[in-house]
């Protein structure tokens, strides 16, 4: 079943990049008290993910937190030192990476998506989503090979 909004988001194990090295983070701390701007990509380094997806939060970050944001985080079906790497080549300290290297929270969320085809085994669905104290406001699941619904820009018009 998908997580619907309204829904508390499940509590999963995530794994931080930090600068000592992976900080694992269950998710219900880490949304606790607090409105995240929360957005998946199928995968760090991809092609729309680092072009326009990631940037875009980075880009937005002030714009965001205006509005109510307290924290942005990313999250990817990949491990923590992928996703440092990737903040460090196309994002910045506005976001906080998430890894969900076994996929445990895509499933849990049931938005992952198989990308056998692409040589990527499972993944997590794009999307965004507002959590508010671990409770799903707005979520924006985007279709296939789809951009539009999961950007900053479109949760921008949703705070």
């Amino acid at each position: 079943m998908t997580i619907s909004k309204g829904d508390k988001l499940p509590d999963v194990k995530l794994v931080k990049p930090t600068s000592d090295g992976p900080e694992a983070v269950q998710s219900s701390d880490f949304f606790a008290g607090k409105k995240v701007a929360l957005f998946a990509v199928p995968g760090a380094f991809t092609p729309t993910c680092s072009a326009k997806h990631l940037p875009g939060y980075v880009e937005k970050a002030d714009e965001l937190k205006a509005k109510g944001i307290d924290e942005i985080a990313c999250t990817a079906v990949n491990d923590a030192f992928v996703m440092g790497a990737w903040n460090k080549a196309d994002g910045g300290d506005e976001v906080t990476m998430l890894a969900d290297g076994s996929g445990d929270f895509a499933k849990a969320l049931g938005l992952t998506a198989d990308m056998s085809g692409y040589g990527m085994g499972t993944r997590s669905n794009r999307y965004s989503m507002i959590v508010d104290d671990g409770v799903v406001t707005e979520i924006n699941v985007e279709g296939p090979g789809e951009f539009k619904v999961s950007s900053a820009e479109h949760m921008l018009g949703q705070l």
